[in-house]
């Protein structure tokens, strides 16, 4: 294909990927737990000057991350004005941009056929736009991931720069990622090792070491002014819970099935026996990409901690680099006759599968009795002040998790920047009851909603989808 035809045919693909990712995006934004606690954090520093020097916790360890993700967001909820919708715009912006590095990479090492392969596939699969459509701290690691792989090759072209910016990227990718980015290090020293002729000048280490390790700089001084909180929650979760064992066969048989998962749903989802020949196929082929491919599946092997969970997200920052490498090889394979055949039923086949998934869930209708989406959360917050007018009102609310923080936030937001007005603290007699359904534990709900029974009596109610409110002339005022 002639270089214009190339230029066009990437072009149309990061269109097509930039166009999926934003589709419907401020109807079906999700806006829950972990998105209102990060917006309440940045919110207390827009508009109180509270500086923060960690950032999200790393799951249920008790470990916070780097603050470095609400650092990057910041600026856009200042530019939006504290709408969700403009860091989510903004790392929607990052992902395609990573779609453009994984082509440069995937054209470096298997030529124009392997980068378009690459783009294609992260264009379209169903799980890559889901994790770019994503407003949390993994997401910026879809970049972060295909910028390490393009500084690795740098390295082994002996550019000088490259070490430093390596190390700089890991050290981000393990504040924004879920702690498998830690065997990036590893998979770096194997690569190191490899190329011992490649070993930098010590003034180029001991600048590469301080830029790692300068990313940490801020935890550093978090653990200073509240001392024991990190390293504490880092010993107990190694060391006091075990989160690494070596009790091998008790984890290596359900590991290796959710590995497996986990790499077939980047290119297709609900489909693990159709991919099992694509996938025999490329073993057959494997040998810089391999490496920090399979770093997180033995580096995680073992892992027992956080409740002995593991969840596909932790693995975020490698989503790009096992459709790098199967991409390659499928380039490589496609030289031959039997190779193109393969290739073109693999796309034929990927086409179809995310268009299904596609299908079945950007289709969703907001009046679905389950649905919980950003647009409904605005029409029952809009619903409230416009049904409470002038009048002072409380709210109450009930979410799955638990702590409400998406609504907290956005109606201290919405109370702020477009009502003017926020729910009062001291107790009067209207009360408005929001509710998110909860199918898996209907029980709380039923509780919560005795509980609001004794409080205040219904006189309206209104529903969004899976939100519904009411409004209630209070009976209680303790």
């Amino acid at each position: 294909m002639k270089p214009k035809g190339v230029k066009l045919l990437l072009g149309i693909l990061l269109f097509a990927a930039l166009i999926v990712r934003l589709y419907r995006l401020d109807e079906l934004l999700g806006f829950w737990y972990d998105q209102g606690r990060d917006a309440l954090v940045i919110w207390d520093f827009i508009h109180k000057g509270k500086l923060f020097l960690v950032g999200p916790m790393m799951g249920a360890t008790g470990i916070f991350r780097g603050p470095w993700y609400y650092w990057l967001i910041a600026p856009l909820y200042l530019a939006g004005r504290g709408d969700p919708l403009w860091p989510a715009y903004f790392l929607i912006l990052t992902s395609v941009i990573s779609i453009f590095v994984l082509y440069k990479v995937g054209k470096e090492v298997g030529g124009v056929k392997a980068g378009l392969i690459a783009a294609f596939v992260a264009s379209v699969s169903y799980y890559v736009v889901g994790a770019s459509r994503w407003l949390s701290n993994p997401t910026p690691m879809l970049l972060v991931s295909t910028l390490l792989i393009w500084a690795v090759f740098r390295f082994l072209e002996k550019k000088v720069w490259s070490l430093p910016l390596i190390a700089l990227l890991i050290g981000l990718g393990l504040s924004f990622g879920a702690a498998t980015e830690l065997f990036y290090i590893p998979a770096m020293l194997i690569i190191i090792l490899m190329k011992k002729n490649n070993i930098p000048k010590p003034k180029v280490i001991l600048l590469s070491l301080f830029l790692f390790f300068s990313t940490f700089l801020p935890q550093v001084i978090f653990e200073i002014r509240h001392r024991g909180v990190l390293f504490g929650a880092i010993n107990k979760f190694l060391v006091e819970e075990k989160s690494f064992t070596l009790s091998f066969w008790e984890y290596f048989r359900s590991r290796l099935s959710f590995f497996y998962g986990l790499f077939s749903s980047k290119f297709w989802i609900d489909g693990k026996n159709l991919f099992t020949p694509f996938f025999l196929i490329i073993v057959g082929y494997l040998r810089v990409v391999l490496i920090f491919a399979t770093a997180p599946f033995l580096g995680t092997l073992f892992l027992r901690g956080n409740q002995g969970n593991i969840y596909e997200y932790y693995y975020t920052g490698y989503y790009l680099i096992f459709i790098l490498l199967f991409s390659v090889i499928l380039a490589r394979m496609s030289e031959k006759f039997l190779g193109k055949a393969i290739l073109a039923f693999f796309l034929i086949v990927v086409s179809i599968q995310n268009y299904h998934s596609f299908q079945k869930d950007f289709s969703v209708s907001l009046a679905s009795p389950n649905a919980i989406s950003y647009k409904n959360q605005l029409s029952a917050i809009d619903w409230i002040y416009t049904d409470a007018g002038s009048a002072g009102f409380n709210v109450d609310v009930y979410v799955p998790p638990v702590i409400p923080y998406a609504y907290d936030y956005l109606f201290k937001w919405l109370g702020t920047e477009k009502y003017k007005k926020l729910p009062v603290e001291e107790l009067v007699s209207t009360l408005y009851t929001l509710y998110e359904v909860d199918p898996d534990h209907p029980e709380r709900l039923d509780a919560w909603l005795s509980r609001q029974e004794k409080i205040g009596q219904v006189v309206k109610s209104e529903r969004f989808g899976g939100i519904v409110v009411q409004k209630r002339l209070r009976l209680i005022y303790e």
